[in-house]
C-alpha cells in the first residue's frame, strides 16, 4: 500500500483500506481468481430445523425370517433345480414343467447325453393326441422323457408320413428325434420295416440309435424265439453287449410288465424296462403309454441312450394300439 493510501486510511477511519489494483502474490503456479467462477446460488435452501431424527430403536429383521418358497425363482441353493429354460422346437411340450439342469459332460460323451450320467432312471410320458382318439387315424407319436424327479429330460417325437403310419401301423418303419431344451435334436432312432411274427426268423425286428445324428452307438435287436420276446443289445460295432427277456404273455390288467436286462448269459439282472399301468380309461381308449427304464448309474450313457430306443421298440411291438384288438399278446 502506498504512502498517500495510508494516510488516507489513517485521516478517515471509516473508510474501508485501500489495496493496490493488482493482486498480492501467491504460492507460485497460482493463475490467480478466474473471473467465470460460477457462484453459488443465493436461494440454496437450508435443512428445516425440525428434521426428523431416526428413532433409536428401530427395527431390525427377525431371527427367524421364513425361508424363501420352492417356487421362488431368486437364489437359492446351488442344487436347486433349474424352472426354466429356453424352449425346443418340438412340439406337445407342457409349459412349466421344469427341465434337468445339464451336469458337466463326462470324457468322451456324444453331445446332448451328459444328461444322462447322473441319472439310472428314465420315464418315458406318450402324450394323448386328440386328434387320433376322435378320427380313429394314426398320428405321429410324441414323448416327454423326464427323470425320477419329474424333471424332463428330452422330449421326443416321431417323423413318418400319412400313409406309412396308416397303412403300416405299429409295424411300419420310423425316425424317432429325440430333442434337449434347446431343440438341438441329440439323439436319432431309426427303425426299418421288418417282419412282425417270430414265423419269419430271418427278417426280425431292430432299431439303430444314432448319436449326434448320423453316428451309429448301438443297436437293439430281436432274438428269435418260440415264446419269449428277447432283444439283444449291441455297440456301434454291432457287438453283444447285454439281453432283454420280456413275459411269455405281454398283457395285463391293473399291473405292470416287466421287460428284464441282463448280462449275456442271462444269469444276472441289471435292469428292466417296465410299462406302466395307466388306468382303464386311457388304456382302453388311446395309445398313449407310460413306460419306466431302470439301469446301473455308472453304465455307459451311449448304452443308456441304447435302451432308450430298446423302449421305443418294445412300444411300437407290443403296445401300440387304440383300444381295440390288435395288441400283441405274445411274440406271435
Amino acid at each position: 500500500m502506498d504512502k498517500q493510501g495510508m494516510q488516507t486510511t489513517a485521516q478517515n477511519p471509516g473508510l474501508p483500506p485501500q489495496y493496490p489494483p493488482a493482486p498480492f502474490p501467491g504460492h507460485p503456479g497460482y493463475q490467480g481468481p478466474q473471473d467465470s467462477f460460477p457462484v453459488p446460488p443465493a436461494g440454496y435452501p437450508v435443512p428445516p430445523a425440525g428434521y426428523p431424527v431416526p428413532p433409536a430403536d428401530y427395527p431390525v429383521p427377525q431371527a427367524g425370517y421364513p425361508a424363501p418358497q420352492p417356487g421362488y425363482t431368486g437364489a437359492g441353493p446351488a442344487a436347486f433345480p433349474i424352472q426354466g429354460q429356453p424352449g425346443y422346437g418340438a412340439p406337445g411340450g407342457l409349459a412349466g414343467v421344469p427341465w434337468m439342469a445339464a451336469p458337466q459332460p463326462p470324457l468322451h460323451c456324444p453331445p446332448g447325453l451328459e444328461y444322462l450320467s447322473q441319472i439310472d432312471q428314465i420315464l418315458v410320458h406318450q402324450q394323448i393326441e386328440l386328434l387320433e382318439v376322435i378320427t380313429g387315424f394314426e398320428t405321429n407319436n410324441k414323448y416327454e422323457i423326464k427323470n425320477s424327479l419329474g424333471q424332463r429330460v428330452y422330449v421326443a417325437a416321431e417323423d413318418t408320413d400319412f400313409c406309412t403310419r396308416n397303412c403300416c401301423g405299429a409295424a411300419r418303419p420310423f425316425t424317432l428325434r429325440i430333442l434337449d431344451h434347446t431343440g438341438r435334436e441329440v439323439i436319432t432312432l431309426e427303425r426299418p420295416l421288418r417282419c412282425s411274427s417270430c414265423c419269419c426268423p430271418c427278417c426280425l425286428q431292430e432299431i439303430e440309435i444314432q448319436a449326434p445324428p448320423g453316428v451309429p452307438i448301438g443297436y437293439v435287436a430281436q432274438a428269435w424265439h418260440p415264446c419269449l420276446p428277447k432283444f439283444t443289445v449291441q455297440n456301434e460295432r454291432k457287438e453283444d453287449v447285454l439281453k432283454i427277456v420280456g413275459p411269455c404273455v405281454v398283457c395285463s390288467c391293473c399291473s405292470d410288465i416287466d421287460f428284464e436286462i441282463k448280462s449275456l448269459d442271462e444269469e444276472v439282472m441289471v435292469g428292466k424296462i417296465s410299462k406302466h399301468w395307466s388306468g382303464f380309461v386311457r388304456e382302453a381308449f388311446t395309445d398313449a403309454d407310460n413306460f419306466g427304464i431302470q439301469f446301473p448309474l455308472d453304465l455307459d450313457v451311449k448304452m443308456k441312450a441304447v435302451m432308450l430306443g430298446a423302449c421305443f421298440l418294445i412300444d411300437f411291438m407290443f403296445f401300440e394300439h387304440t383300444g381295440d384288438k390288435q395288441q400283441r399278446v405274445g411274440v406271435w
